[in-house]
């Protein structure tokens, strides 16, 4: 490898970056599905660029991937990470601000696990500022100085060297993609990027600059090194293919989701057509004055003359919105198969404590974010002579036992982040066999609606 060439993403990072886009896009809603244009809603060939233009800027994004990334995100942490007692009790203080940024250790491996279910790939860097001229721990306190974590996301990551010793794959060098604020002017700020190597024992950084032929090259910015012999980074993975390799968990609804944005725009148009009936005139005569409007007369003297408003029959459309609520029921069903448990054990405790493979895919994730968080805190506890970092456990007794009830763990948790109706609730449980068929939904609500205040005054009654 070259200086030139630093800032190039390897082999493998590019071929995790073929599904970034997409998702990238799909995570940003509806502005930056409408910025991507033709790349994911294609302009038809015999469409002038005016009315794509007019079909791309009324496209809306339902926003399935998104939101059941944060959906299954929030499972695992709906309950705070369990700090074991073997963490060192100065570790302990450092939990509460575990990236220097005002993040506790729970914030930030939610934001981890956003990032692995989203992308399919994520890091720790566990980073220390240099010491100086201090000398002791009580010194190093009083300063400030201390590790900490920092996120690194999927596409921060350029490239990586790596060596086996033993059974263990271990990094011997990593590149990472960096934006560093800096003061501009009197008052303001600029982003400059900067590549940084990471190696055992040391790092560099990279940044643009100009040849003597005006050309922009990466030159070496700044060098030192680390009190500790190891590159110290950790991958999270979504579904690990290899070391360093992972792929998103729900790239196949991220595909869906496109497909449903694509259709909902053909949906969206056929009904413009259709709320806009034709006037059709048949056997006028040419001499016909086509005045049309209220308290206007037509008068033609063919035999078969005739005049009408045409409309479309409807049927498309009926045709389309099915389409859409099939597309929302698979993408919904994708969502839920992370939750599922495998055959093998029949309750989530006999499944952990057996540790076989009957548990569910979103399990296992948080297994591997689980070991992921034990080795960041050993390699802290490395950098201040601790023996080892200790371990934390995350939450994971979610796991259902049929796609049915995972889908609608789904249902509900949209329902209450307000993503879904009372109505479509209860109508997706109906279909699913989770509600009786002979419910009449809107009466169900109603009574509901009834019940509430009765119920919120028992309640002030107990307290």
């Amino acid at each position: 490898m070259t200086e030139n060439n630093v800032a190039k993403q390897s082999d493998a990072v590019e071929q995790m970056a073929q599904n970034w886009g997409v998702i990238e896009a799909l995570m940003g809603g509806t502005d930056a599905m409408r910025k991507a244009g033709s790349r994911y809603l294609p302009q038809w060939p015999a469409e002038d660029a005016e009315s794509y233009k007019s079909r791309l800027k009324t496209a809306t994004l339902f926003p399935a991937y998104s939101r059941t990334v944060s959906v299954l995100t929030g499972k695992p942490f709906s309950k705070p990470l369990n700090i074991g007692e073997d963490v060192p009790e100065r570790m302990v203080e450092w939990l509460d601000d575990i990236d220097l940024e005002g993040r506790n250790l729970h914030a930030f491996a939610s934001d981890l696990c956003f990032n692995a279910l989203g992308y399919g790939i994520c890091g720790i860097l566990v980073d220390c500022p240099p010491a100086g001229g201090t000398r002791t721990a009580a010194d190093e306190k009083k300063a400030g100085i201390r590790p900490y974590f920092v996120h690194v996301r999927h596409d921060a990551i350029l490239g990586w060297r790596a060596e086996k010793r033993g059974s263990v794959w271990s990094l011997s060098q990593l590149r990472l993609m960096e934006c560093v604020e800096e003061p501009d002017g009197a008052f303001g700020t600029k982003s400059v990027q900067q590549v940084r190597v990471l190696e055992p024992g040391k790092w560099t950084t990279y940044r643009k600059t100009k040849s003597t032929t005006g050309a922009e090259e990466w030159t070496e910015y700044e060098t030192g090194t680390t009190n500790i012999k190891v590159v110290p980074f950790v991958p999270v993975y979504g579904f690990r293919k290899a070391f360093m390799v992972g792929t998103p968990p729900m790239l196949e609804l991220a595909h869906l989701n496109v497909e449903h944005w694509q259709s909902k725009s053909d949906q969206q148009t056929i009904l413009h057509v259709a709320r806009v009936p034709i006037l059709f005139g048949k056997d006028l005569g040419p001499e016909t004055a086509l005045n049309v409007g209220a308290g206007s007369f037509i008068s033609a003297s063919g035999e078969h003359a005739d005049m009408k408003y045409v409309e479309h029959s409807g049927k498309a459309i009926e045709a389309g919105r099915l389409s859409l609520l099939d597309l929302e029921d698979k993408m919904r069903q994708v969502g839920a198969e992370l939750l599922v448990i495998k055959p093998g054990n029949l309750t989530v405790a006999q499944t952990v404590a057996d540790n076989e493979p009957g548990m569910c895919d979103l399990q296992r994730i948080m297994q591997s974010l689980e070991d992921a968080l034990d080795q960041a805190l050993d390699l802290m506890a490395m950098y201040v002579g601790e023996k080892e970092g200790g371990h934390v456990s995350v939450y994971s007794d979610f796991g259902v036992a049929t796609l049915a009830e995972g889908s609608a763990q789904l249902l509900f948790e949209m329902k209450a982040d307000g993503s879904l109706s009372h109505a479509t609730l209860l109508n997706e449980l109906k279909r699913r066999g989770l509600l009786s068929a002979d419910i009449d939904v809107e009466k169900e609500i109603a009574a509901a609606k009834a019940e509430k205040p009765d119920i919120e005054r028992q309640e002030k009654v107990n307290v």
